[in-house]
């Protein structure tokens, strides 16, 4: 595959931003600060509307582990169907057991409903048992992109299991270096790893506009202030960019 730079993002004025900066492509989720779920239907048509580059579509039910109930399952599936008819270019999804395998059996099942969309394996993959278990998985199953930062918190700390991820894989599938990627990380992990795709926020915070402030009444997570926003930086996708241009090649 050739080299992508993928940009996640929540919000139809993040999705403009990267665009404009130089993303190949648009992970969309809702709900970035806890790691991202599955976004409205709405938002993927207005995003699809600005931009013109392709979308693969976070599907996560909730936040937490990927062992789902049978309704969450279900809820997945309704999700893939859906967003694969609205046009989505791709699905990003991860299922696995109790026991930390990925799930083939419901894996196949939402890659059939995604017909002819690509397919990510989405982080799903840095929790489960067995890596290169799980690697050989998703290519029986045809996945064609699995995002990882190599098991570590960070994509910088698992860069020696990301360079064997990419020999072993042989761009089938193609290895998405992922969690803290930016210009400068490039400039290092690619020479070190011979990733050729990396996926990033760029997440930079906004001061809330409401001139009216009542402090101490928090209404999701503890810690995360009510009064701030995230956005992507275009700025810091126009330098990844360059960087990945300038390892990888340039169009």
């Amino acid at each position: 595959m050739a080299r992508m730079l993928e940009v996640c993002v929540d919000s139809v004025e993040s999705a403009v931003s990267a665009a404009r900066g130089g993303a190949m492509r648009l992970e969309l989720c809702a709900n970035l600060v806890i790691g991202g779920t599955s976004p409205d239907e709405d938002l993927f048509c207005m995003v699809r509307g600005r931009v013109d580059i392709p979308i693969r579509v976070l599907l996560r039910p909730r936040f937490g582990d990927f062992l789902y109930s049978e309704e969450e399952f279900e809820l997945l599936q309704r999700q893939v169907r859906r967003f694969a008819a609205l046009g989505a270019d791709g699905v990003v999804i991860g299922v696995l057991r109790a026991d930390g395998t990925l799930d083939e059996p419901r894996m196949a099942e939402l890659i059939a409903l995604a017909g002819g969309c690509g397919i990510t394996l989405h982080r799903a993959f840095d929790v489960c048992r067995d890596p290169f278990e799980a690697l050989a998985a998703a290519r029986r199953l045809g996945v064609d992109t699995i995002l990882t930062s190599g098991r570590q918190a960070s994509c910088t700390e698992g860069a020696a299991l990301l360079r064997e991820l990419v020999g072993r894989s042989g761009g089938r599938p193609q290895i998405l270096v992922g969690a803290g990627v930016n210009a400068d990380v490039i400039r290092m992990l690619q020479p070190a790893t011979g990733a050729d795709a990396f996926h990033l926020s760029a997440k930079r915070t906004e001061n809330s506009r409401m001139a009216y402030r009542r402090e101490g009444v928090p209404m999701g997570l503890p810690g995360i202030s009510e009064f701030e926003v995230w956005r992507c930086d275009e700025a810091a996708v126009r330098a990844a960019r360059c960087a990945l241009d300038a390892f990888c090649g340039a169009e």
